[in-house]
């Protein structure tokens, strides 16, 4: 059993993806943190985020690097969004993705492009969206959760940048699979919109 769960940031599909993965009781891959850790790699190197090749010679980064808790940051987030218009980066990060969905037992993924790229074959394609502002809001209340103080229209402004350099790439542009289910988060609360993931899952898989 292969569940993609794809989306823009900050729309709710990772604590969707996480839930699933629990009430299922299979392996769980945030496929967004492979390309933060791309991008976070390059900086360290001294590289350019929107130079292929030093994004390129990123990803072999070790395993352990995707436990560094500086991968969740807004800066990071950014660098993700860079790094992942190459497309020999995605081509690089491929194999790893598929591997991780064909596992024995199932997989649930999330990301932009596991229902029409990593898993086209996936037996739920869910996509998750919610509007900029809700997102923006959603995002700030998690970082001053964090202690980090960043002004509402600055992160209002990065999502927008993020999403137009997510939908806009040549190559696996952000996008519903066309048989996905496609849930608004906008006016849901956590458990309102799982319930909505839930519920659309299981009649995927009857």
């Amino acid at each position: 059993m292969i569940i993609a769960v794809d989306g823009p940031t900050a729309s709710g599909k990772g604590t969707i993806a996480k839930q699933l993965a629990a009430h299922f009781g299979v392996a769980y891959l945030d496929t967004g943190l492979l390309y933060r850790a791309v991008g976070r790699q390059v900086v360290e190197r001294g590289g350019d985020p929107d130079n292929e090749n030093d994004a390129l010679a990123a990803c072999g980064f070790p395993d352990d690097l995707l436990e560094d808790e500086t991968l969740r940051s807004e800066e990071t987030g950014g660098l993700a969004s860079r790094v992942s218009i190459h497309p020999a980066v995605r081509k690089a990060l491929f194999d790893r993705q598929r591997a991780f969905a064909e596992q024995p037992g199932g997989a649930v993924l999330d990301g932009r492009d596991i229902g029409t790229v990593i898993a086209p074959d996936a037996d739920v394609k869910l996509f998750i969206t919610a509007s900029v502002p809700e997102r923006a809001q959603r995002r700030w209340l998690e970082m001053t959760g964090r202690e980090i103080d960043i002004p509402l229209a600055e992160i209002e402004q990065d999502i927008i940048a993020r999403d137009n350099r997510d939908i806009g790439r040549k190559d696996a542009p952000l996008k519903a699979a066309a048989d996905a289910v496609v849930i608004d988060t906008t006016a849901l609360d956590k458990q309102e919109a799982f319930d909505a993931a839930l519920k659309a899952t299981e009649r995927a898989l009857r």
